[in-house]
């Protein structure tokens, strides 16, 4: 009898940088990609590389909140892929992974999440938050829509 396949994931984090890509093997972290280039300029170069480096089953993404430029060309880019290639494509919020703390929107206005609510608030300071590529994907809650959360702060 013929030994599956692993079951290769790669998890993307677009909205801030460094952007960031996991690698996972049967949910569990096993390489990573950051770069400090604009997601326009990086993103799709990054994907075909290690898309040619390993046989992924399924992409997941940051779908928001969070830059509406980045979210916008990484959901493109994704989509293309899972149409072309037939790699699910599968999205999470942007809270999962980092701690639930606020995130840049524009000029000093953050998104936030109370209970299941996200608003804006305004911070007089900057907020100096990090996102984590988890070691596992075993608790990463993923949302029922890929679609972009598109949430345009009131300028």
């Amino acid at each position: 009898m013929k030994n599956p396949s692993p079951n290769y994931q790669l998890l993307i984090i677009a909205l801030a940088t460094p952007l960031q890509i996991g690698v996972y093997c049967e949910g569990e972290l096993i390489a990573q990609r950051t770069s400090e280039q604009k997601t326009s300029e990086v993103l799709l170069p990054l994907l075909m590389e290690l898309l040619e480096e390993y046989p992924v089953a399924e992409i997941i993404y940051t779908r928001g909140p969070g830059s509406y430029m980045a979210i916008k060309l990484t959901y493109i880019i994704l989509k293309t892929i899972e149409i072309t290639r037939g790699i699910v494509c599968r999205g999470c919020s942007a809270f999962a992974l980092n701690g639930n703390q606020p995130i840049k929107a524009i000029g000093n206005l953050y998104f936030i999440k109370e209970k299941e609510t996200i608003m804006t608030k305004k911070f007089e300071q900057p907020v100096q938050v990090s996102f984590i590529l988890p070691q596992t994907l075993q608790h990463l809650p993923l949302d029922e829509a890929s679609t972009p959360e598109y949430r345009l702060p009131a300028v």
